[in-house]
């Protein structure tokens, strides 16, 4: 227990302690003098930039990228602008702001992203200062230049400078300034000694510290807590303000006996803090000041850089790193002096246990005896995940898992938790992995976050490990590393094609989420075109292998892998982009070697575009289905002389084709257009576009007879259709006359019932009896009945002796015709017994 308090500095009713890291891993000659470093907050990078004013071409500065334990990830002589300003942006990506207002963007291996410009006036006046923030809407940047004006941009990803207003006697830099974010708006403030302000979109205000004592002198130094919620300012008199960034509430006014500007300052506080605190950086000293009038002090003798973290501070130098922190209250409570806390009961308890003393029984029954053996359990367990050091974090979960053995209702979801989340952190607190994260942070940064940060970092294996261990699904876990080391794999120069292609397929298998399209997509982004279609051979879906076959201008391979898929949306996409790509001979020939896509695109061309149809079949000698399309060609055209030609092409390809039908059927059209026309210049029949059936009926019904006739010869149309054409046109007309001079200019084709019917159905009793003595005795009995003559259909029923025409005679019989029925039933008989 003293042990673990040892480096424990009480500072009014809270303590803080120095946690050492790291013994850093790197090498650094001269310390971190002279140099620009920027560290990302989270555990992350560290950014180091040497004599980054020296312009010698013979010595350009070196900009080096270390993890946070110091092992190097790459360096590169700086050969662009003077640098003004290091900083890393969320996803830890390092900014480099030149004193042009250039801000060069690189990734952690240091690879050139992209770069933007603050705006072309700050290129006459230059960058005097610059500083990197977080806000609601991502990683900002603001300067403030020569000609003593600041500009800022929330968000990088989405550029969109604001030039702030002036400020009043400003000339140059400001003494101090920082960036403040509240109620997701974007302000600086500002001090130029003894005034301070604030500027926003469209204003600069004068502000006044509330409880700041006049005599304090002038601001030197400020800075904003980690959330932005917090404000410290140092004056030139040594007294340290502190506030609410909305500089509407204080916190404390503390004299530091220290005149000279500090050359660090920065927030110590952690969630549900006792005791906010700010440290200073001096050279030789590093002092903690709370709100107390105390504070700590800790002599340094290396130069150190301060790294504002979400529960502590981070203090680097050129051979360890440390955090300091103030220590957590169930921490203070289970490991204090005499503490009689539940969980420091717990804790003894079970080192007794290990001792095999009584004395262990004695304790839980304390414990016991308060009913807080689970408010024990549980300090224990938040405590552990406070410790960085991991035989205090098993000491503390040994503890808690001895105490939940004599609870019946304790949920061990918290514990088991912990455990996994802690075994996790300590594994990535390796130093050869370098992210120090405290289970604060963890929380605050989730655990997808940190799963992207292993990835980005390249250490695969370990991400993989994790992703099974804590159970998370395929596609959010295992399978999203695996296709981000697929990606990499796809980009080593130093291994073939074969080979890289070969262990991509081992590794990644049938994973689900994972795409090897996208993988494939990223070796074509990286130059290696034949690897990507290597890599698609193992894409099971063509709708994800064709886009990227026809971008890589693989046209022909991306028709046949949609034409095997079956899917005709995506034979069309190709087959559109094929259209759009290649010459009209170079498509056409294309599509003849897939017979399956000629044929998607002609039934494409016949509903979208006609004129191509005819470009197909001509460069494939298609003659029957050239012909085909002038027939249809033909009805859409209004000028009948255009008609006859486009036919008479028809008939000429059908003769090319040898099919001697269809071209004598297309002549026959061509001349019943001809015949049409005529009569319509002469009579104004309208017949234009009739077939042979409707161009008789239509003459018929005009009294045209004698041109009917012609055209019923000249088409050898067959009697029957005739004689029934002219029958019903007769009737329709009531021209009884004609039809019984019709019905004798020659033995009738369709049988004289024919006439009976028609004129039944236009009620002509007498015209129709004239016809019934010529219909044949097979029909006669029908004929009867028509005209509705039973006495004559029984007549010819009974003199046939045929039971079924006598039965459909009695059918048509009612009671009135007694007689009749006995009649037909006498013979119907009489032709039975025979």
């Amino acid at each position: 227990m003293a042990f673990i308090t040892a480096n424990w500095n009480p500072l009014g009713e809270a303590f803080f302690r120095k946690t050492e890291l790291y013994d850093m891993c790197w090498n650094i000659r001269d310390g971190l003098r002279d140099s620009l470093v920027a560290a990302a907050p989270y555990g992350g990078p560290i950014a180091l930039l040497r004599e980054p004013h020296r312009r010698s071409p013979s010595s350009r500065p070196q900009l080096e990228i270390y993890s946070a334990s110091g092992l190097a990830i790459t360096s590169f002589p700086w050969k662009s602008g003077p640098v003004v300003q290091l900083g890393w942006t969320v996803s830890d990506e390092l900014l480099c702001v030149q004193e042009d207002g250039t801000v060069l963007i690189y990734d952690l291996f240091g690879s050139f992203k992209r770069h933007f410009s603050m705006g072309q006036e700050v290129v006459q006046s230059q960058v005097l200062e610059a500083k990197v923030f977080h806000s609601p809407y991502g990683t900002g940047v603001a300067i403030v230049t020569g000609s003593s004006r600041f500009t800022l941009t929330t968000n990088i990803d989405d550029l969109k400078l604001r030039r702030l207003p002036e400020v009043p006697g400003l000339q140059g830099k400001p003494c101090c300034w920082v960036v403040l974010t509240q109620d997701r708006q974007t302000k600086v403030l500002l001090s130029t000694g003894p005034e301070l302000y604030i500027l926003d979109n469209t204003s600069c205000t004068a502000v006044y510290p509330p409880g700041l004592s006049p005599q304090t002198g002038s601001i030197v130094h400020m800075t904003v807590s980690f959330s932005y919620r917090y404000l410290a300012l140092f004056t030139d008199t040594g007294y340290l303000w502190t506030g609410f960034s909305h500089l509407q509430e204080k916190l404390s006014e503390v004299d530091t006996k220290k005149t000279t500007v500090p050359k660090h300052m920065v927030w110590c506080r952690r969630p549900q803090s006792q005791q906010p605190s700010v440290v200073l950086m001096w050279d030789r000293l590093l002092m903690v000041v709370g709100q107390c009038n105390d504070t700590i002090q800790f002599p340094i003798e290396d130069p150190c850089v301060l790294v504002g973290e979400l529960d502590g501070v981070r203090v680097i130098n050129s051979t360890n790193q440390e955090l300091l922190q103030e220590v957590p209250l169930v921490c203070q409570d289970i490991f204090k002096i005499a503490s009689m806390a539940p969980g420091a009961l717990l804790l003894e308890a079970h080192r007794e246990y290990e001792k095999s003393s009584q004395k262990a029984d004695e304790y839980l029954r304390e414990i016991k005896e308060q009913s807080m053996l689970g408010e024990a359990v549980r300090q224990c367990v938040e405590a552990a995940g406070h410790e960085y050091d991991s035989n205090t974090q098993k000491s503390l979960l040994r503890a808690a898992s001895f105490g939940k053995c004599f609870l019946t209702d304790f949920s061990p979801d918290q514990f088991v938790q912990t455990c996994r989340e802690l075994r996790v952190l300590n594994a990535v607190r390796e130093s050869s992995v370098g992210l120090p994260l405290t289970h604060t942070q963890f929380k605050q940064m989730t655990l997808q976050v940190l799963i992207d940060r292993l990835v980005y970092r390249q250490f695969y294996p370990l991400a993989m490990e994790i992703c099974r261990y804590l159970k998370i699904p395929d596609y959010q876990g295992v399978s999203r590393v695996l296709k981000h080391w697929a990606s990499c794999k796809v980009q080593q120069k130093d291994l073939s094609d074969e080979a890289i292609a070969r262990a991509v397929c081992m590794k990644v298998g049938d994973s689900p989420g994972v795409s090897y399209s996208d993988i494939a997509a990223k070796a074509y982004e990286s130059g290696r075109t034949e690897l990507a279609i290597k890599l698609l051979d193992f894409e099971a879906r063509s709708g994800e292998q064709v886009p990227l076959l026809l971008k890589m201008k693989r046209s022909q391979l991306a028709l046949s892998k949609a034409v095997e898929s079956g899917d005709t949306d995506l034979v069309y996409t190709v087959v559109s982009y094929l259209k759009s790509e290649m010459n009209r001979g170079d498509f056409f020939m294309t599509l003849r070697n897939q017979p399956v896509a000629l044929s998607l695109y002609r039934q494409f061309c016949k509903l979208q575009e006609q004129d191509t149809l005819k470009d197909l079949y001509n460069q494939d000698d298609d003659h029957q289905e050239l012909a085909n399309y002038y027939i249809s060609a033909s009805y859409r055209e209004k000028r009948l002389d255009t008609r006859l030609s486009i036919l008479q092409s028809a008939v000429d390809e059908y003769n090319k084709a040898k099919n001697e039908f269809a071209a004598k059927a297309t002549e026959d059209e061509m001349r019943l257009l001809r015949f049409q026309r005529k009569l319509d210049d002469e009579k104004g029949a309208g017949l234009l576009g009739l077939s042979v059936q409707a161009t008789i009926e239509a003459l018929l019904a005009l009294g045209l007879h004698k041109q009917a006739e012609q055209l019923y010869k000249d088409f050898r149309v067959p009697d029957k259709r005739y004689w029934w054409l002219k029958l019903k046109s007769l009737a329709e007309k009531e021209e009884w006359e004609e039809l019984e001079k019709f019905s004798k200019s020659k033995k009738s084709p369709i049988g004289y019932l024919a006439f009976v019917e028609v004129c039944m159905k236009h009620n002509n009793r007498y015209e129709a009896k004239k016809y019934v003595s010529k219909v044949t005795p097979e029909q006669k009995v029908k004929a009867h009945l028509a005209v509705s003559d039973l006495e004559g259909a029984a007549e010819v029923a009974i003199e046939r002796r045929n039971d079924a025409e006598m039965g459909a005679v009695l059918v048509s019989c009612t009671a009135s015709d007694q007689l009749l029925i006995d009649r037909l039933n006498r013979a119907r008989a009489a032709a039975t017994k025979k």
